[in-house]
Formats: structure tokens, sequence, C-alpha cells
């Protein structure tokens, strides 16, 4: 069964959906999803938490500060420290509904979000197990491989042109998130974010905007979330990999598998950074990582 939630987070109104599953007595563990870059909760993650449902674990998802549902200014303001204080937030809310085991949360987030969970399973011992699917690792390692070189020092100066106008009381420049074409100005200018963002927003996430500040991709530029990653120990940890990523680069996450300590686990999907949301690969997917929540938060 699927209800409307809301909670509150360093001043505003999050908003998202909680799971709870059908023939089951006790409390359940639980689990707390969210999106990547700029996306919404009706992009695939319910899909996802249907099938953790049904293997008897109560589940959240949500929407980000600045996004979809969620309240917050300015509108799509991408800022990771904010949003994995929204993880904990939401956490804390998740441990005071009836009927969830306090002591078996897991934490689960994708691309960007999936470099948040790498953060929050390292640094708030509540989270007793973690997956990160096809995770953002080095911000600026990912920006050098989307961006072509002549074009970072543009974007340093765009950069220090939005702090002066904001400091003067200007609203945050904007920026697409997906251009009209791979060749075009874009926060995520690869064929198949370009694909996955028109199709999805169209069929299922009318919520969804094309832009995001400016302010967002020098954050992200700024944001190493594979530094944390021997730090999860002794929190059981699943990263999910696309060997065909090229937003997330495959290489730059299982370079960031090898620093992690026990226990665990590598799952290697094949294509592209969008694959693990549908088909058979997401069935495969899906399946491997409730097997894992199974594991290790079922008693």
């Amino acid at each position: 069964m699927r209800s409307d939630i809301a909670f509150p987070s360093d001043g505003v109104t999050l908003r998202g959906w909680l799971y709870r599953p059908d023939g089951f007595t006790g409390d359940r563990p639980a689990i707390v999803m969210a999106h990547g870059f700029s996306a919404v909760k009706e992009m695939h993650l319910g899909d996802f938490a249907e099938v953790f449902c049904a293997a008897g674990f109560v589940v959240m998802v949500y929407d980000h500060r600045n996004l979809g549902a969620s309240d917050g200014e300015p509108r799509g303001e991408i800022d990771p420290v904010a949003q994995i204080r929204g993880y904990r937030d939401a956490i804390t809310w998740l441990q005071e509904q009836p009927g969830v085991d306090t002591g078996r949360i897991g934490a689960w987030g994708s691309s960007y979000s999936g470099g948040h969970a790498l953060v929050l399973a390292a640094t708030d011992r509540r989270v007793k197990c973690v997956v990160a699917q096809v995770p953002a690792i080095d911000g600026w390692g990912t920006l050098q491989r989307l961006i072509r070189g002549d074009m970072i020092p543009l974007f340093r100066q765009q950069f220090d042109a939005d702090r002066a106008a904001r400091y003067r009381g200007a609203a945050p420049a904007m920026v697409p998130v997906v251009p009209d074409d791979p060749t075009g100005l874009g926060a995520l200018p690869t064929a198949d974010s370009i694909d996955y963002f028109t199709r999805t927003s169209k069929e299922r996430a009318p919520s969804w905007r094309n832009e995001v500040t400016l302010r967002s991709l020098e954050m992200l530029s700024e944001y190493n979330p594979g530094s944390y990653i021997a730090r999860i120990s002794p929190t059981p940890l699943l990263l999910v990999v696309a060997l065909g990523d090229v937003l997330a680069p495959t290489d730059i996450a299982l370079e960031a598998y090898e620093r992690a300590l026990q226990p665990r686990r590598l799952l290697t999907l094949p294509g592209g950074h969008f694959d693990p949301y549908t088909g058979d690969t997401f069935k495969q997917n899906s399946a491997a990582q409730r097997d894992w929540f199974t594991e290790h938060l079922r008693p």
C-alpha cells in the first residue's frame, strides 16, 4: 500500500511516498530512497520500491529539496550537502513511524544520490545496509569527461560571473539539464541522458523541469563522494555498475569499489547509465538489490 507523505528538513517540507507491505506483521525493516541529479521520484523509483515492499520492507521514496513535489528555493538548485541532510532527516522521520524496525534501516541511491548513499553510509551509523546504483564517485573527474577541456575555463568564468551577480541580488543563472542535442550546453550532455529525461518526463514525470542552477554544476565539481567509500565498512555495501556507463564512468566506479572494505559486493550490469531502471536489466538488478537488503536487514 502506498501513501503520500511529507516531512521537514532544514526549514522546508520534503514530499514523497511511503510503501507498507501487505500480509506482514510486527515492526518491519525499512529502506530510504531518493533519485539522482535533477530527477524526481516518478522516474522509475516506484518500480524498485514495489519490488522491495513485496519482499516485506517498508519503503520511503521522496523528492530532494527544490525538486519535484518537495518545497525549497531556488528551484532547480542541487546542493549535495543539503541533499545528504535530507536523507538523514528522512531516516529520522521514518524511525518515528509505527511498524518500522528502527534498528534495521537501509539506504538506496542512484546516480548523484548513489554518491550520497556512500557518504550517508560512511557517516550515519543508523544505516545498516546500503545500495549505491551507478553512483557518482568523483564530480570533478566526471566533469572532465563530459566537458571539453577548452570549455572548462569558460565554465569557471560563468561560475564567477554568476556568484558576482547573486552577490548583487540577481537570481541564480540557470542551465538546461539536457541540451537539445549532445553538442549543446547542458549539465548532462550525453545522448542517453537526453533520451532518458526527454522520454520519462513525457511518459511519467511531468513535474520534472529541464533546468538547474549553474551553481549546481559548481557544487558538482567540488563533490567527491568516492573519498568516503573505505569508511562505509562494517556497513554492507552493494555497488551497482553499468559496464557501458559514460555519465558515471565505469572505470571510476570500479576503481572506487577496489577501495571499499568488506562486507561488499559488486554487481555489474550490461548497458549504459539508465539501463538499470528498465527492462530485463531492471529485473536482474532489482532482484539482486532485494536479495542484498534481505540478507542484511531481515532478521
